[in-house]
């Protein structure tokens, strides 16, 4: 190998995004080795469960292939497909919502999601562990609009529209996830 091709520079996402539209699959190869694990992660926060954070991951790379054409380049990529796997992730807790084994442990209707901090980088790596116990311990609700407002940063106007909710409620499932978290994480303090 020559030291031009070492050094040749990597194409972007937008062009991966652009050639896959266009039917090249090695580009999409690589868009995928590059962000299938994002994609999984925020999956698994979102919803709490590894087997089904690996088969959400796979129906966002199925929908991102038949969808890469419609990506204008209008926003970075990242944020494009982390765009589409919350809702992929939000459409699967609608779908799962309409069964009446998804109430929360209070009667109400489930929201989603798993969380971690700001900073997860900045924690020890005990406290993230106790912490993202802690959170998949929440009911599907509370988890939800824990992740998206207080992990994602999307606002309560924003997380009631995305789950068709009042704003109130959003705001009312925020508090009793907080709650519940302190309570979970003295509970897991104490017993250590």
């Amino acid at each position: 190998m020559s030291v031009a091709e070492v050094e040749k520079p990597q194409p972007s996402d937008v062009e991966l995004a652009r050639k896959s539209a266009e039917g090249d699959g090695s580009a999409f190869e690589e868009l995928y080795r590059r962000h299938f694990r994002r994609v999984y992660l925020l999956s698994l926060r979102m919803m709490g469960n590894p087997t089904e954070a690996e088969d959400m991951t796979q129906e966002v790379f199925v929908n991102l292939f038949n969808k890469i054409g419609s990506f204008r380049g209008e926003s970075a990529f990242t944020t494009w497909l982390h765009r589409m796997t919350v809702n992929q992730v939000l459409m699967h807790f609608r779908k799962r919502s309409t069964r009446s084994e998804m109430t929360t442990i209070e009667g109400e209707t489930p929201i989603q999601i798993v969380k971690g901090t700001e900073n997860p980088n900045a924690m020890p790596v005990v406290d993230r562990i106790s912490l993202e116990s802690a959170i998949s311990q929440l009911p599907t609700g509370y988890r939800t609009v824990f992740v998206l407002h207080d992990v994602e940063g999307y606002e309560h106007d924003e997380i009631a529209r995305m789950l068709g909710i009042a704003e109130g409620t959003s705001k009312s499932q925020l508090h009793k996830a907080r709650l519940k978290l302190r309570q979970l994480i003295r509970q897991q303090a104490a017993s250590k």
